[in-house]
């Protein structure tokens, strides 16, 4: 009977564990699954407060420094050097009026002791000439005199004759006379004539043998060499002794505190360099030389922009002067910076901030994006200057193919902390989700004890920054 009994109630257990078995299964069966309502994901992104101001856009550019006062020392006249200065060499400094290279000058002396000897011969022809012009008046005179005696004789013979006292042939003799007194008059003429020629010569010949004293004097000066300016020397090529010949190039004389540089800009910028008249503006400018990391920086002003465009070349190009060009030497090749005109009303962003319709994304109240389009007047390096509806609004500083109008953001402004600025935003959790987190993490063997617990003081509290919401869910896998 005992083991009936047994017996029976084992087989009862064994339908009663079969019955609350299949029982499960069937409710389990029949319960729907839990829904889960899909959370909007939330991105990131830096912002920028937009500031509407005054700014003064910087054009940037590249050019070449040289010198606004340069000289090729050459020789006028052939020789040989017979004296050169201490400094003439590469690099070597020379003052105003500095003797820097002499030639022989025998040859050039001796021309211009011929050409004094000339000046003094044509002076004596020119003595000798007056003197004979001299002569030859008063010659003129006398026979001038003589004929009007011949004249007067003539006349009273032909009275004579008219009364019957002459005779006929007394009277032609007269005549004759008479005749030959104008023809000696005539001949002196001529010699007085030939006379004031000769003087007029004799003017030429002074004046061109002075002209010729003048020249040989200027070649005697030009077989020495000096210095209009004070500067320093470069591509010295020549030493004493050798010979040169005329126009040979001996060296370049640059004055090294009188630099400009040249730089080339677009049309576009040149633009925008010239005022209401299309002249050019006298914008202030700013040109750095790099050497070994250390900047040599001059400032300059602009003074005149090149006749033409250039062959084989665009844009414009612009000079300007440089001050306080300590450092700075022709040939070195410079960033430089030019002032514009400033503009007023308008913001500078970030060039990452713009899209290629011109447009920004700015944040609504409820830190959703909205596109607004916005006048791009300047684009200065990695900056733009923009004028548009957005005064005082939050824009992305950098847009991606994830962000778009509508999307909801968290902002991370520019100097804030992230941490801070993600623990900033705080969630109020409903009661099973609070319990979900507190299970999880109490469940968690390998977080810390101190770690636990500061993590479990938060979730205890009404509200949970959303940073360590978003953490811990993101473990639990949803």
């Amino acid at each position: 009977m005992i083991g009936l009994f047994l017996a029976a109630t084992a087989m009862g257990l064994l339908f009663f564990a079969a019955d609350m078995i299949g029982g499960a299964v069937q409710n389990r069966l029949a319960d729907a699954p839990e829904v889960r309502a899909p959370r909007e994901r939330v991105f990131s992104v830096n912002v920028v407060q937009a500031r509407a101001g005054t700014e003064t856009p910087v054009l940037e550019s590249f050019g070449a420094v040289q010198s606004r006062r340069r000289l090729e020392l050459r020789a006028a006249v052939g020789g040989r050097v017979i004296e050169l200065a201490p400094g003439f060499e590469v690099g070597g400094t020379v003052k105003e009026g500095q003797v820097l290279v002499r030639l022989d000058r025998a040859d050039a002396h001796a021309t211009v002791a011929r050409a004094e000897s000339a000046v003094h011969d044509a002076e004596a022809e020119g003595r000798d000439a007056a003197r004979a012009l001299e002569l030859a008046r008063d010659e003129q005179t006398a026979a001038e005199e003589q004929a009007a005696l011949r004249t007067r004789a003539f006349e009273r013979q032909s009275d004579l004759a008219d009364r019957g006292v002459g005779t006929a042939t007394a009277t032609e003799t007269a005549e004759l006379a008479a005749s030959s007194a104008r023809q000696a008059v005539l001949a002196r003429r001529q010699i007085v004539t030939q006379s004031e020629a000769r003087i007029e010569q004799a003017v030429s010949l002074v004046s061109n043998a002075k002209i010729a004293l003048d020249e040989a004097q200027r070649r005697l000066e030009e077989t020495t060499i000096t210095a209009p300016f004070d500067g320093a020397l470069s591509d010295t090529s020549v030493v004493e002794g050798r010979l040169v010949s005329a126009n040979e190039r001996l060296a370049e004389l640059i004055d090294p505190d009188n630099l400009e540089v040249s730089f080339r800009v677009s049309t576009a910028q040149y633009a925008r360099l010239i005022d209401e008249h299309g002249a050019l503006i006298k914008a202030q400018i700013s040109a750095t030389l790099d050497v070994a990391g250390i900047d040599l920086e001059a400032e300059g002003q602009i003074t005149r922009a090149g006749a033409a465009a250039g062959e084989g070349a665009s844009g414009r190009l612009i000079f300007a002067s440089l001050t306080h060009a300590a450092g700075f030497k022709p040939g070195d090749f410079v960033t430089v910076h030019v002032r514009e005109p400033a503009l007023a009303d308008v913001i500078r962003l970030p060039s990452s901030a713009l899209d290629a319709q011109g447009r920004v994304l700015v944040l609504d109240a409820q830190n959703r994006l909205e596109a607004e389009s916005v006048e791009v007047l300047r684009r200065v390096g990695d900056e733009v200057l923009v004028r548009g509806k957005i005064e005082g609004r939050d824009v992305v500083e950098a847009q991606s193919p994830l962000l778009g109008a509508g999307i909801a953001v968290k902002p991370l402004r520019s100097g804030a902390d992230p941490e801070q600025a993600d623990g900033a935003s705080m969630i109020a959790l409903t009661e099973e989700r609070r319990a979900k987190l507190v299970a999880f993490v109490e469940a968690n063997d390998r977080m810390p004890q101190e770690a636990k617990a500061r993590v479990l003081a938060k979730l205890a509290e009404p509200e949970v920054p959303a940073k360590m919401i978003e953490r811990i869910e993101s473990r639990m896998g949803g």
